[in-house]
């Protein structure tokens, strides 16, 4: 049996409540609910599946708790594990980096073995540029709270139903 994580931080409002929305809708009690800010690498190498909530902050950087865990990603061996990354950036006020640390974390746990899943399209967004692209599709679920918030609910469960295949 496969386990699955939801890795977010809990200090980070609207991470979290994007976190408890894919939790509910995922509606498995077996899906565990992880802090980013206190995993560790045993931890995180204990999981088939893992969704990975991970903002972008300033001029398109990790969150902090992120970046500190960098290091011991860049020494794991992720091959056979299938990541899901759920973003949150601000299109308008941050336009030429929207959903950058998305970008950031998929490059790095691609080049540790790992496959990405949940790859989204970019319709309805607009931006100028952004490091989570690829092949025209962002490298995870692209939540902007500031600009289009009504329409989080709806990204989510369309965004588990894929996921609910892409993980089978």
């Amino acid at each position: 049996m496969t386990k699955t994580a939801i890795i977010y931080s809990y200090n980070t409002k609207k991470t979290s409540k994007i976190a408890t929305l894919i939790q509910e809708g995922f509606n498995d009690p077996a899906i565990e609910m992880i802090n980013a800010e206190e995993i560790t690498e045993d931890t995180f190498l204990s999981f088939d599946h893992i969704i990975m909530g991970v903002a972008t902050w300033f001029d398109g950087e990790l969150p902090n708790f992120w970046d500190e865990f960098v290091p011991a990603l860049e020494e794991m061996d992720l091959t056979g594990k299938k990541f899901a990354l759920f973003g949150l950036g601000d299109q308008k006020g941050y336009p030429e980096n929207f959903l950058d640390g998305v970008g950031i974390m998929g490059e790095i746990l691609e080049e540790q073995g790992a496959a990405l899943v949940g790859f989204t399209s970019t319709e309805g967004y607009e931006f100028e540029s952004s490091r989570a692209l690829r092949n025209e599709q962002f490298m995870g679920l692209a939540i902007d709270y500031e600009n289009q918030g009504s329409m989080n609910k709806q990204r989510v469960a369309a965004w588990i139903d894929q996921l609910r295949k892409e993980f089978a």
